[in-house]
């Protein structure tokens, strides 16, 4: 069977995205999105996205398999392709289109702006252990600068939910994290029972901060949209940062907010069409 796929970037984080408007279940097996995203032997990409048909009155639906054949909650890189991947397959103009995406994390609300960038509503984080989830406090209890061993070594961390679950701890220079060999320590520590995101963050100052990830299923990316927006609420709930902030990631900046006003996130960024083909 021959797939039809557009690729995009968000800030370096790719993903292969397919029109699967006709069904309610995704076209492909995970296996076969591992294969794709392949990056010596197939495509190559950080995961795969599929744009189903709404469900609950909503516009479309997103599922996502990463490039190890998991299926996360929600992936905001990713939701800002969809969108920009969604008014193509529209042939709309691009210029302010809005859309209510369900995912398993929820209803998303992406907007195409005026100047090329989609800016999406991202939620309210959730901030409770259970809610992450992580054992590293009580359930009921917010899991702030708790004390956790990787690697033979002490970490702070505090854990936010954004539809999926992340682990930020703040160091002093994020370029001295060897990544990969840290991050699949906190993704597979038993503190983590669904396994975790993890943000390693350097704040310059109030309004600015520089990010490094390991993600979850699909390991060291160019960026993260979610784990910014949690990076951004971790910082909050230490004191470092104030509500708006430019995350620097390796890809390049998203500007995130925590709304004083109604508490959810707003991540605000670009979405990159890259090429189109047959698979």
């Amino acid at each position: 069977m021959a797939i039809e796929f557009t690729k995009y970037h968000g800030l370096g984080n790719d993903f292969i995205l397919v029109d699967n408007r006709s069904t309610s279940t995704p076209v492909i097996t995970p296996e076969k999105a591992i294969a794709m995203c392949d990056r010596h032997f197939g495509i190559g990409a950080d995961g795969v996205i599929f744009a189903l048909p709404g469900e609950n009155d909503t516009d479309y639906t997103m599922r996502i398999f990463n490039s190890d054949g998991s299926e996360p909650e929600m992936c905001g890189n990713g939701i800002r392709c969809l969108a920009a991947f969604l008014a193509d397959l529209e042939g709309t103009s691009r210029k302010s289109d809005k859309y209510s995406i369900h995912t398993l994390a929820g209803v998303m609300r992406p907007q195409l702006t005026f100047d090329g960038e989609v800016k999406v509503d991202m939620g309210e984080p959730r901030l409770l252990a259970g809610e992450i989830p992580t054992t590293l406090c009580p359930p009921d209890q917010k899991a702030v600068e708790q004390p956790i061993e990787v690697a033979g070594k002490t970490w702070e961390v505090t854990c936010v939910s954004m539809g999926n679950p992340h682990c930020i701890t703040f160091v002093d220079d994020v370029a001295a994290i060897k990544l990969a060999e840290i991050g699949p320590q906190f993704e597979n520590h038993p503190a983590f029972p669904q396994k975790i995101n993890t943000e390693f963050i350097q704040v310059i100052s109030r309004d600015r901060m520089k990010m490094r990830v390991w993600e979850r299923g699909a390991g060291i990316t160019l960026a993260c949209g979610t784990g910014a927006c949690a990076a951004l609420v971790a910082a909050v709930l230490t004191g470092r940062c104030d509500r708006i902030a430019t995350v620097e990631l390796p890809g390049g900046p998203l500007e995130i907010e925590w709304s004083d006003i109604d508490q959810r996130v707003y991540m605000t960024g670009p979405a990159e069409r890259v090429f189109t083909g047959k698979f």
